[in-house]
């Protein structure tokens, strides 16, 4: 399967940051018993991953309708050289996600 024709879709909740940039919440606990048991009872019940000002744009973009083709064109149209090489970084970008549940792929061809 081709990761430029897969759609990427959020999968965590999130919250505006410092200026532009996206933190991502994600529970403390991936297993659903400890999520309804113990992260009500806890002060910070989800870590806070702060994403960069490509990781936010890009994270933006990933709202179940684009491609990764897509979000890779508009991302270097939007930084640039700042953002080369576009599809290493989309890869490894999208790659670290999917590994921490942070967002999932819908293929469209399906």
């Amino acid at each position: 399967m081709n990761l430029l024709e897969l759609v990427p879709v959020r999968n965590r909740k999130w919250e505006d940051g410092e200026g532009t940039n996206i933190v991502i919440l994600a529970p403390r606990f991936n297993n659903r018993w400890l999520r309804k048991l113990i992260l009500p009872r806890l002060k910070r019940p989800f870590y806070r991953i702060s994403l960069d000002d490509l990781g936010s744009w890009v994270w933006l973009h990933c709202n179940g309708s684009r491609t990764v083709a897509e979000i890779g064109t508009a991302l270097k149209e939007e930084f640039g050289e700042k953002a080369e090489p576009v599809y290493d970084r989309l890869g490894s970008f999208f790659r670290v996600m999917e590994e921490h549940l942070f967002i999932r792929f819908r293929n469209l061809s399906a």
